[in-house]
């Protein structure tokens, strides 16, 4: 093998080895999907507050299941360009006056949720 064939062989590894660089250097867009929702608004939750309420403070759920019409799903996806993506959910139970009755998911519980709203 000639120094040449060696040295075109080297180059075409050392290429091919730093594609995962090259691809660092293409753009790649944020993708936002979902429900964005931060913590404050959360925290403006109260045990009682009826769909409507909720509704206004937290805009329209993601998902509401036909057959269980009172849990609502708020979730969030978030990918930035090269980084791992990220997903909160937030799932909001009702009773049967459509009162809200339960908070889970990614966020916490403001400490004055079971305050009751008038």
């Amino acid at each position: 093998m000639s120094w040449k064939n060696l040295a075109a062989v080297t180059l075409a590894v050392s290429l091919l080895g730093g594609c995962s660089v090259v691809d660092r250097l293409v753009y790649r867009i944020d993708i936002n999907q979902g429900n964005y929702l931060e913590q404050k608004d959360i925290d403006t939750l109260r045990y009682g507050m009826n769909k409507e309420q909720v509704q206004f403070v937290l805009g329209s759920p993601m998902l509401v299941e036909p057959e269980y019409p009172d849990t609502w799903y708020y979730v969030y996806y978030h990918k930035p360009g090269h980084e791992e993506p990220q997903q909160k959910n937030l799932i909001l139970k009702f009773n049967a006056q459509n009162q809200l009755t339960s908070l889970e998911g990614d966020y916490e519980k403001s400490p004055q949720f079971m305050e009751q709203f008038n």
